[in-house]
Formats: structure tokens, sequence, C-alpha cells
């Protein structure tokens, strides 16, 4: 009974526009309310107890991303990224799919990277002749691999939550994420030739190697991290606070293109964005509790042994 009236409040809720958080909110607390002893407080204590220390690590990283994608960086990036692949059939969306891939790496969120890239590479695509729709699948689906290519925020949240090693996860999100991206760049290549599109002439080395040289503080920040991390220097939560000093670093003095009057905005932005995170984790916290509380997982956890399922039937089922 439990069950079914949470449920019933969280989709009812999303059904009719509520968002996601207020949704969760709503259905796991009035049901603590409703079918446990638990009061306002009690939610309140569920809720401060779910906050690990190592979800410090989404503000900077997120911090990190504001600060790259709202001065030059974003552009540098996008301009190395044409100046590889940008001749081919369907260049520019495989341009931006690869700028996507990188600075998913600089920023660790999607939403950071689908505004960076996006904002650089939307109307250069549509101008070029590729209906709308391309444009904008080429950037949002790419802008999602900020969800598997570390540093990842979505794996911090995962990694918290389940208890699982933050590097591990890191780790584990390159290769599949490299991966999509290439597949997501050949899907982009086939499509262009089939509407028509034909290969140019490919910049010149030098030219290759200038716009490297001037995306190159901006590409470095992928190595400080993800070296870092995987060097033993530093736990994933320090290197988030590395990536938003370093990102404030080129942002503002190397590149300059950030001045001191422009940070209360882009601190402004970045506040907003992880208030929305974290409030969608406070009460995912206490969602996830009154589950356990009514040993739903366990409940689940044993009728699917009991089924004897084979390996193909219980991929299904979880998709399903």
């Amino acid at each position: 009974m439990s069950v079914a009236y949470l449920l019933l409040v969280l989709f009812g809720l999303l059904l009719i526009g509520v968002p996601v958080s207020i949704a969760l909110g709503v259905s796991a607390v009035s049901a603590l309310f409703i079918f446990t002893s638990y009061n306002v407080v009690g939610s309140a204590e569920i809720m401060f107890n779910g906050l690990k220390p190592a979800l410090m690590a989404i503000p900077m990283f997120i911090l990190a991303g504001s600060l790259m994608s709202k001065g030059s960086s974003a552009q540098r990036i996008v301009d190395f990224a044409k100046s590889l692949v940008g001749h081919l059939p369907g260049g520019l969306p495989i341009s931006a799919i690869l700028a996507c891939i990188i600075f998913a790496a600089v920023s660790g969120s999607s939403p950071a990277t689908v505004v960076a890239v996006g904002s650089v590479m939307f109307l250069a695509i549509k101008n070029a002749g590729y209906p709308k729709s391309y444009a904008v699948g080429a950037i949002t689906s790419a802008g999602s691999l900020g969800i598997l290519i570390p540093p990842s925020v979505v794996m911090i949240v995962y990694g918290v939550t389940a208890e699982v090693s933050i590097e591990k996860l890191f780790m584990a999100g390159i290769i599949p994420g490299l991966m999509i991206g290439t597949m997501m760049m050949l899907y982009a290549y086939i499509g262009a030739k089939r509407l028509g599109f034909k290969a140019s002439v490919p910049e010149s080395f030098a030219l290759r190697f200038k716009k490297f040289h001037e995306a190159f503080w901006a590409l470095l920040i992928i190595f400080v991290i993800i070296g870092g991390i995987y060097g033993g220097i530093f736990t994933a939560t320090e290197a988030a606070g590395i990536s938003a000093v370093y990102a404030f670093i080129i942002s503002v003095f190397v590149y300059k293109d950030i001045k001191f009057k422009d940070l209360y905005a882009v601190f402004l932005d970045a506040a907003i964005t992880t208030a929305m995170i974290f409030f969608i984790i406070g009460f995912a916290v206490v969602f996830a509790h009154f589950l356990t509380n009514e040993r739903i997982p366990h409940l689940i956890a044993e009728f699917l042994v009991g089924q004897q399922m084979s390996w193909w039937m219980f991929l299904i089922l979880v998709h399903v």
C-alpha cells in the first residue's frame, strides 16, 4: 500500500509537469508522514545525513565548467575540433560531437557541455544547410556524454549514493564514453553523406597546430584532473577544487576573457545549478530511505532470484 501510494503520487506529479525535485520531495516526505513515525525534523535529518562530503566535488566541477563556458575556452576547443575533422562530410556536426567529448572531460557536466558547445556550433551547423533537428540532435546527444566521460557529476552522485569508489567509476567511464562518441561521429558522417554533403580541403598542419596552441591551456585541464586522480596525487573531490582554481586562472589571467566584474554572474550561475542538483539529491535521499525502510529493494531482489532467469531475461527486465 505504501509503495503504491509513493509511486502514484510521484508519477502523478511528473505527468502534470511538476519538477522532478518537487515530485520526489512531496511523494517521499508525505509517505514518511503517513506510513512511518518520522516528522519534519526526521525528514530533514535523513536529508542532511545523506549529503556526503564527496558531493562537494559537484559545485567545484560546475564552477569550473561555468568559467570555461563563459570565457573563450569553449570557442577555442571547438575551433581545434573543427581543424581536425571539419573537412569531412558532416564535418560541422562531427566537430560539435568531438568538442562535446573534450568539453565533457573539462567540465564534468552535460548541461554545461550542451550550452558551451551549442552556443558556438548550433547556428553554424544550421546555417551550413543541415536540418534543424540534425543540429539539435548532434549537440544534445553528444552533450549527454558528460554522464560517462570523467569527471562526471552524475558519477559522483551515484558513487556517493551507492557507496562505490568515484575514482573507479571515472576509470570505468572513459572507454565507453569514447566508444559512444566515436559511434556518434560515424553516424553523423554517414548521415551527412546521405544528405549530399561532400568533403572539403583539410586545414594545413600549421593551422591545426596554431589552433591546438590556442586551446592548449583549456585542454591541459583534462590531463591535470584525470592524471592527478589516476596518479594518486589527489582524490576526485580535491581534483574538483583544483579544476575550479585552474579554470579561474586561465579564464582571468591567461586568456583574459573574463573580467573580475563578470565573476559575480559566473558564480551565481554555478550556484543556481548546484542548488538545483542538491535539491534533487536531498529529496532522492529521503525517497531512497523510505524504499529501504519498506524493504522494497530486498523484496525485488528476492523476486528476481526466485525466478531463476537467464542473464538476457534479467537485462530486459531491468531495462523495462
